[in-house]
Formats: C-alpha cells, sequence, structure tokens
C-alpha cells in the first residue's frame, strides 16, 4: 500500500496564516508543558522560523520571508537521507522558485559539502493558492525499505488535527497526560489565560510564559 509523501502533506497544509500561528502554538505548548521539540524564532535573520527537533536526527524547519513560506525537512531513517554520495534526492527541488534560493543554501540547513540537508521539501509562494514539492519525484527505491520513504509525515502535526497529535507527542515523548480541550485552546490561537496554563503546566510561571508568549506574537494579556 502506498505511503505518505510530500505530495500528501501538500494537500494536507493549512494556509500560510493558520501555519504560522499552529508553529507559533506548538512552541507554546512545549514552553508550558517543559517539551523542547518545537521553537519558534521571531528573528531568524530577516524572517520568522518554526522547527522540530527530537534528538534522534529527525527535524524541520518552516521558514516563512516576505516571498513566501519554504519547508525542508530530515528523516535519517530513509534511505533518501544518504543518497549517492549525499547528493541530494532528484526531482526534490525541481520547480523551487528562485526566490528561495538562499534556504536551499542556508548553513544551518546545509552539510559540510553544502549540500541541502533534506528528505523532503515543500513550498508556497507569496500569493499561491497551493502548497508546492518537487515534480514527479521518483521514490524508489526508497519506498521499498519504508512505507512512508521521504519523512514528510513529520509535519502531520501542523494538520486540522494538530491538538490531537500534541496530545498524543506529550503522552508518547513527555509521558504527560494533557487535557485535550486545553491544548484546543493553544492550538486556535485563542488568548493564554492562567486556567489554561495551569491545566498543561501546574509547575510552570504563568507570568513568565506570558512573557515568553507575547515575545512569538502569540496572544496573552495580562490578567
Amino acid at each position: 500500500m502506498p505511503g505518505v509523501t510530500v505530495y500528501d502533506i501538500a494537500a494536507l497544509l493549512p494556509t500560510v496564516d493558520v501555519l504560522r500561528q499552529r508553529c507559533k502554538a506548538l512552541a507554546v505548548l512545549d514552553l508550558i508543558v517543559g517539551g523542547d521539540y518545537y521553537t519558534y524564532d521571531t528573528a531568524w535573520g530577516d524572517d520568522e522560523a518554526g522547527a522540530m527537533r527530537n534528538g534522534s536526527g529527525e527535524e524541520f524547519d518552516v521558514v516563512f520571508t516576505p516571498a513566501g513560506v519554504f519547508i525542508r525537512g530530515v528523516y535519517h531513517e530513509s534511505s533518501m537521507f544518504e543518497h549517492s554520495g549525499g547528493k541530494l534526492w532528484p526531482g526534490l527541488l525541481d520547480g523551487l522558485p528562485p526566490e528561495f534560493g538562499d534556504q536551499v543554501t542556508e548553513p544551518a540547513f546545509t552539510r559540510a559539502d553544502g549540500i541541502l540537508d533534506a528528505t523532503f521539501v515543500l513550498w508556497r509562494s507569496a500569493g499561491d493558492d497551493a502548497w508546492r514539492a518537487g515534480k514527479d519525484i521518483d521514490f524508489s527505491p526508497a519506498d521499498e525499505d519504508e512505507v512512508n520513504p521521504d519523512g514528510s509525515w513529520l509535519l502531520d502535526v501542523l494538520g486540522d488535527d494538530i491538538a490531537e497529535k500534541y496530545q498524543e507527542y506529550a503522552e508518547e515523548v513527555l509521558e504527560v497526560e494533557l487535557p485535550l480541550a486545553a491544548i484546543r485552546h493553544v492550538t486556535t490561537f485563542q488568548p493564554l489565560t492562567g486556567a489554561v496554563i495551569r491545566a498543561l503546566g501546574p509547575d510552570s510561571d504563568p507570568a513568565r510564559v506570558r512573557d515568553l508568549a507575547e515575545k512569538l506574537g502569540f496572544p496573552a494579556p495580562a490578567e
């Protein structure tokens, strides 16, 4: 049975504005509960970026620029990770608009040889009505090694079931049970309240959480 690829994820992702909110929400949730997977940087050079690092080699970055959004990620279990002497998997960047060229050569995203470190790449130009990926990527023989060959499933958490996905992550990785309603309060970008902060992180400092959340552009009015 065919697995999930970047083409499936391209159809799953929301609009740019909603994606930005969700990236911020994940960072705020991790801030409250003490996780360290998800971060958001409002000063990624001249841009902003959401990121995930799981500590085991899987990662993704979502870079918001005036030209649009560029996404790259790495799934190190995929045979696409080490392809033909470190070269990028064929087709991954086919059709990439030139305005995203700086992201392809960004030192934080490249290996020592200057090649982009990625098993999946997506983008959406400003004014575009859809997410894009390389044209006609041939995933074989990687799809013989992995059901989901390129690791783009790592972006599942940014889909419409983000609250449920985060709850699963908290249970499996952080080993804490979090109330879904409180998670959904954050993922729908509603203003943080003391009650929500306490429900998610009883030991967290509400004032500190609000201060850091506001610096990310998340609504966190004082009570």
